[in-house]
């Protein structure tokens, strides 16, 4: 499956954006999607993930904040971001990986087991 994201930009204190991850492809088959951000000179973490059919869980740095939801218009998932802070900052990325290519739960896949990953959007929080 190949993904695109898109809705990052500039934003204010306490604002929102919607990211949205647009998949082509094999998108017949269920997928455990994630999202991931990284800040100018740090690791790249995980916000949070989502498995098809599933219930998202997100990461403690934003929850309550964010949420993970699928697009079922574009087949891919959403990343609704509520309260923004300045560092919530950073290019964030999606990731898919057909359920059938792990074991265990789509909330413990690690980076390294996602299979597809879009190019990145850009979100910038401004104090």
């Amino acid at each position: 499956v190949q993904l695109m994201e898109s809705g990052g930009g500039s934003v204010q204190t306490g604002g929102s954006l919607r990211l949205s991850c647009a998949a082509s492809g094999s998108t017949s088959s269920t997928y455990c999607w994630g999202w991931f951000r990284q800040a100018w000179g740090k690791e790249r973490e995980k916000v949070g993930s989502l498995r098809d059919g599933g219930i998202p869980r997100h990461a403690d740095s934003v929850r309550g904040r964010f949420t993970i939801s699928k697009d079922y218009a574009g087949g891919g998932v959403l990343l609704q971001m509520n309260s923004l802070k300045p560092e919530d900052t950073a290019t964030y990325y999606c990731a898919a990986v057909a359920t059938s290519q792990y074991t265990g739960l789509c909330s413990s896949v690690s980076q390294d087991q996602f299979t597809s990953w879009g190019q990145g959007t850009a979100v910038t929080v401004s104090s």
